[in-house]
Order: C-alpha cells, then sequence, then structure tokens
C-alpha cells in the first residue's frame, strides 16, 4: 500500500526517463504528462474506470479530460508542490491499466 499520510517528494535527479518511459515532466519537474490514445471511447472509458477505482484507494486523483478516444493526464501532489511518490505509484498504474484495456 502507497502511504497517503506523508507521501514523500521525489528527489531532484529521480529517474523520471528509467522509470517513467511514456510520461513528460513538466520544465519545473512538478507535474507528469501524458496522452493516452485507444481504438474507441469505450476503451478510453474503461480506462478511465480503472484508474478512477485506483485513485480512490490511495486518495490521489488525476488531472485529466477525455475527447472520444483520448484521455490527457497530468499528475502532480498539488499538497506538496511537486511530484511525489504517490504521482509515480498513479503513472505507473495508469500503465498498466492502459496495457490491460488495450489487449
Amino acid at each position: 500500500m502507497i502511504p497517503l499520510a506523508n507521501p514523500k517528494l521525489l528527489s531532484d535527479d529521480f529517474d523520471f526517463q528509467g522509470s517513467l518511459l511514456s510520461w513528460r515532466v513538466s520544465a519545473d519537474g512538478k507535474e507528469l504528462s501524458q496522452e493516452f490514445i485507444f481504438q474507441d471511447f469505450k476503451s478510453a472509458f474503461e480506462f478511465m474506470t480503472l484508474a478512477a477505482r485506483y485513485a480512490e484507494e490511495i486518495d490521489h486523483h488525476p488531472d485529466w479530460s477525455n475527447a472520444w478516444n483520448r484521455v490527457s493526464v497530468r499528475l502532480s501532489t498539488h499538497s506538496m508542490r511537486g511530484l511525489t511518490e504517490l504521482d509515480l505509484a498513479m503513472a505507473k498504474a495508469m500503465d498498466q491499466f492502459a496495457k490491460q484495456v488495450r489487449q
């Protein structure tokens, strides 16, 4: 389980490229973003449903939008003004959910 009460900020030298291949880090290092593209709306919605359930489980919610088969996601721990273990966990889970939906 992810520590919810006191998430730790990721270090300035965290290897995002090695850990999150398809995610982009903002210039200030305080936000992760990615656009997921699926076959159709139903698949995009299935992905969002899986991600929403996980977000509720760890009490960490993405900023996102959906347009037909696309889901644009931004992650940041606003209360910590940066990226934390929660963002990393959410990004990795979303990558797995996308793979699951695309199978």
